[in-house]
């Protein structure tokens, strides 16, 4: 469904022509390919392989402990799943067009679900019953964003954001599910986001957005309306993972707002204290997740040490840490359930693994693999561990990264792939595309460059603002390590990368010609004071800190000068790029003027440009022939033999 708001912001100038949907170019527009998956066994594997290997996410127990809900994308579409911890057959219990989010209900016999059109990220609200008999619209679709927060204690209101009232700012309602209706409870301005409702109150913990790795935090009365301030330092901070004890008394959380790296913090509400919850003392390593188990007894965390996460509990009873399972190696996350039951689901995903699922009854110690990855006939034992490296950039910055080297490979090209944000980190996780290019003989380096989280705070703010330009020259600076370390072919590097990440392959490729034969922007900036203007309300309101508000000539003059698509013309490499006609973060526009810009100087340019897709390519059809295109095109340009 084409909402006005959406065809307006499709409208863009480039070159002197206008475009919405009537792109000029509709060989672009892709169209399904019979697709041949090879032959079990065959090393190396064809890349439909890697993309059908597929592992369970958002693994969730019910009140119970006997059951867990998950997203799965085996149909080919996100879709809710639900399968007994003791084994047994999981049944599916959404069919739609593809879910985004599921939170269980207090009562264990209902999930409330989120499902948007086509990538659009405006999500509809939905209940469904565990035997999937039975559902009901919660909150229909609209042109309004919505942030889910949490449910009340009996499980009679949710909580949630919306930017309904304006088209930019997330107020704060609170719906009733018995009779449907939704009260306006808070006006905010940006991005005001509910997130944990303590237990026998009408109190809920809000972040308000600080840019794209912090936030402030306040209390809200929804009955009253009223917002006190808790935490806005004047260093902004991080604030996540918040967990009252089931008696409301104290809430558990991380934070870095004492340091570099975030803690597990406490706070008491009858003192108004807040203190580092000592059996958690960690020094040199973020605490990724917080999770208080149902009946108080347990809080879980894991911390990221090196990429990998590592997993620590506490029990209140005896007062001491408790022992952990052993684990594969890779990134958990984690989810207890909801009742007095001590079941704790852990998902792994690994460089060898797109996510295994245990359910650890920490009570009794017994723990349950319930859902196992579909390898998709892949050899799980031939995928590459990456080797965590470090590099000084030209400026003294160091720079950190996973570099995947191909098995019995002597100087093989790279690709230097790099991650969306800028406030993300590149950890070892399953990823398809690099497996399947490791496979065929070419490295990967899975760069963190300026900006990314996992090594301090500091770090993450070194590309704020004017500075955006110092993390797209950490690229340049990687080729030039990978040269003088060796043991890749740094003379035949492409550069690779989605949302930023499509940002800063336009940017590298045109500010640094030469240093790349070939770049894959995918969803990618090539505009910024458009991309920041028209940007989806939950980016505004960090964009504001990351990059400077647009509002101010300041900026529109900065970014008019430093965006991609100054520099299109100093492009010499090959270009691809994806994008989805959906998209509300980065319009489809930002890519199309740079093919236009390139065409018309007489350069090929490879380009998908999805009809049915937002910032993300979610349909596995889709996925499919994309990352086919991408293989084909980085094994062309680095001169690899591939597939056929």
């Amino acid at each position: 469904m084409k909402q006005a708001w959406f065809v307006g912001m499709m409208l863009a100038l480039a070159g002197g022509q206008v475009w919405a949907d009537d792109w000029p170019y509709p060989e672009d527009t892709p169209t399904p390919v019979p697709v041949s998956v090879g032959v079990a066994g065959d090393y190396p594997a064809d890349i439909s392989r890697f993309l059908m290997a597929r592992g369970a996410r958002s693994v969730a127990p019910n009140t119970d402990g006997n059951a867990v809900a998950y997203v799965s994308s085996v149909t080919g579409v996100p879709q809710i799943w639900i399968a007994p911890t003791a084994g047994g057959q999981p049944h599916q219990l959404t069919f739609g067009g593809g879910v985004t989010f599921f939170r269980w209900h207090p009562d264990g016999m209902h999930l409330l679900y989120g499902a948007d059109n086509n990538g659009d990220e405006r999500e509809a609200y939905y209940m469904i019953s565990t035997d999937g008999k039975s559902e009901r619209v919660i909150l229909p679709a609209s042109d309004a964003y919505r942030a889910f927060g949490d449910f009340d204690g009996d499980g009679k209101r949710i909580v949630y954001a919306s930017t309904e009232r304006t088209g930019r700012d997330f107020d704060i309602y609170v719906a009733d599910l018995d009779t449907g209706t939704a009260k306006l409870v808070y006006q905010a301005e940006f991005g005001f986001m509910p997130q944990s409702w303590q237990p026998g109150t009408d109190t809920v913990v809000v972040a308000e957005t600080r840019g794209e790795d912090a936030a402030d935090v306040h209390l809200l009365n929804v009955a009253t309306g009223e917002m006190k301030a808790l935490y806005k330092p004047k260093v902004a901070a991080a604030y996540t993972g918040f967990n009252w004890t089931p008696d409301g008394k104290k809430l558990y959380f991380a934070s870095n707002v004492d340091g570099e790296y975030a803690q597990v913090m406490v706070y008491e509400p009858a003192s108004g204290k807040t203190v580092p919850f000592a059996p958690a003392a960690a020094k040199g390593v973020d605490v990724d997740e917080v999770a208080m188990c149902g009946g108080g007894r347990y809080l879980a965390w894991t911390t990221n040490e090196g990429g990998y996460s590592k997993l620590h509990l506490y029990d209140f009873k005896y007062q001491r840490a408790a022992g952990v399972p052993y684990l594969p190696d890779g990134v958990m996350s984690l989810n207890w359930a909801l009742g007095h039951h001590s079941a704790l689901a852990i998902t792994v995903n690994g460089p060898a693994s797109p996510g295994d699922s245990f359910v650890w009854r920490v009570t009794d110690g017994s723990m349950d693999r319930v859902l196992t990855p579909d390898m998709a006939g892949l050899d799980a034992s031939r995928m590459v561990r990456p080797e965590a490296i470090s590099f000084k950039a030209r400026d003294g910055v160091t720079v950190h990264g996973l570099l995947y080297l191909p098995q019995g490979v002597a100087k093989p090209p790279v690709v230097v792939d790099v991650h969306g944000g800028p406030t993300a980190q590149a950890r070892p996780e399953w990823a398809s595309a690099t497996q399947y290019l490791v496979g065929r003989g070419i490295a990967v380096l899975d760069i963190n460059v300026r900006g990314s989280t996992g090594y301090g705070k500091t770090y993450t703010r070194l590309d704020n603002q004017e500075k955006r330009l110092d993390s797209v020259r950490d690229l340049a600076d990687a080729v030039a390590w990978l040269k003088k370390d060796g043991r890749v072919d740094g003379t035949r590097a492409a550069v690779m990368g989605g949302s930023y990440g499509g940002y800063m392959v336009n940017a590298v490729m045109g500010l640094y010609p030469g240093t790349f034969r070939a770049g894959v922007s995918i969803v990618g900036v090539s505009d910024w004071v458009r991309a920041l203007e028209e940007a989806s309300p939950g980016l505004k309101a960090s964009d504001r800190i990351e990059y400077g508000d647009i509002r101010e000539k300041k900026w529109q003059d900065f970014y008019a000068v430093n965006s991609p698509i100054n520099t299109v013309g100093k492009i010499e490499g090959a270009m691809m790029f994806s994008h989805g006609v959906n998209d509300p973060r980065d319009p489809v526009t930002e890519s199309d003027r740079m093919v236009k810009a390139l065409r018309d100087k007489g350069q090929t340019v490879d380009y998908l440009r999805w009809p049915d897709e937002g910032h993300s390519v979610r349909k596995l059809s889709n996925r499919l022939i994309m990352y086919r295109r991408v293989a084909h095109f980085l094994e062309t340009q680095l001169g690899v033999k591939g597939q056929e």
